[in-house]
C-alpha cells in the first residue's frame, strides 16, 4: 500500500472514522453513505458486451467477491497489466449485485479502506438506498421555522442536495404540523424537472437515515415558483438552493447511469 495522506480519498477518510470508532452507528453510517456516492471501477473478466458485464469473481470464506476500486490508479496497481474494467457508481454495481449472493471487494491491497462487502451488506445497503417516502394526504395546517433539527441531518442535507444539480431550483425546510395533529419537519422542492420527484423523495430520506437519527419525521412537498403556499416556506423556512446542472459529457460507458446498471453475464 502506497498512498500517503495527501492521497486519502473520502472513501478512505470515512472508512478511517469508521475503524477509529467501531461502536459508532453514524460513523459505520456515514462510510456506507459515502460508498453509495462514489463512482468504482469494476475489474472485469473480459470486454464489455452491451449493457452486460463479466466481473472477475474470486472466493473467500464460501462466498464469491467482485473486485472494485475508487480509482482507476488503484485497479491498475492491483492487477499491474492492462485489464477491462468498467467505471460505474456504486449504486449501479449494488443493483447488479443484489440477490446475487455476490459481495465485493474494496480497494484490496492498495489502499487503506481496503475492505470485504460481503453479500449481505450489499442487500442492505440496496434495501437502505430504494427506502422511498409513503405518500399521504395529511393537510398541512402551520409552517413554522425548522425547530431542533440534528446538525447531523442538516448537514446531510446539504451534502444531498448539493449532489442533485438541475433537478430542482430550490428546497426550504420548515417545521409543520397536520389537522390530524402530526407535527414534523417538511421539505419543500421548488419547480423540480419532470421525473425528479422519486430522486428528489429519496434524497431526503437518505439525508435522515444516514445521520443515525433512528426517529423523526422529515416530509417531502413539490410546488412551482408562484403557488400560494410558497411565499410562506420563504418566509419560515432554512432555503437551500440546488447547483445548476453543468453541460452533459457525451454517452458514458455502460453502467454510468445508475438508472440502468450493467446486467451479469
Amino acid at each position: 500500500m502506497t498512498d500517503t495522506h495527501s492521497d486519502l480519498t473520502p472513501l478512505d477518510q470515512a472508512h478511517a472514522a469508521m475503524e477509529d470508532d467501531p461502536t459508532n452507528d453514524v460513523a459505520r453510517l456515514k462510510f456506507f453513505e459515502q460508498l453509495a456516492d462514489t463512482e468504482l471501477f469494476l475489474l472485469l473478466a473480459g470486454d464489455p458486451d452491451g449493457n452486460t458485464v463479466q466481473p472477475e469473481l474470486f472466493d473467500s470464506e464460501d462466498q464469491k467477491f467482485a473486485l472494485v476500486f475508487d480509482r482507476e490508479d488503484r485497479l491498475a496497481s492491483f492487477v499491474g497489466r492492462p485489464v477491462p474494467y468498467a467505471e460505474l457508481p456504486c449504486r449501479g454495481l449494488l443493483q447488479m449485485l443484489e440477490g446475487q449472493a455476490i459481495g465485493f471487494a474494496l480497494n484490496l491491497e492498495v489502499a487503506p479502506s481496503a475492505m470485504l462487502i460481503p453479500a449481505d451488506a450489499v442487500d442492505w445497503l440496496v434495501g437502505t438506498l430504494c427506502h422511498a417516502p409513503e405518500e399521504t394526504e395529511a393537510k398541512l395546517q402551520n409552517l413554522d421555522a425548522p425547530k431542533a433539527m440534528p446538525d447531523a441531518v442538516l448537514d446531510g442535507l446539504a451534502r444531498k442536495l448539493s449532489a442533485a444539480a438541475g433537478l430542482a431550483t430550490t428546497a426550504f425546510l420548515a417545521a409543520a404540523t397536520y389537522e390530524d395533529g402530526a407535527s414534523g419537519h417538511l421539505l419543500l422542492f421548488l419547480d423540480a424537472v419532470d421525473g425528479a420527484e422519486k430522486p428528489l423523495a429519496n434524497t431526503a430520506g437518505e439525508a435522515l437515515t444516514f445521520s443515525g437519527i433512528e426517529t423523526g419525521i422529515l416530509d417531502v412537498l413539490f410546488a412551482k415558483t408562484g403557488d400560494p403556499i410558497v411565499a410562506r416556506f420563504n418566509e419560515v423556512g432554512l432555503r437551500f438552493d440546488l447547483p445548476e446542472l453543468s453541460t452533459p459529457e457525451s454517452p458514458a460507458a455502460p453502467g454510468m447511469d445508475p438508472e440502468k446498471p450493467p446486467k451479469l453475464r
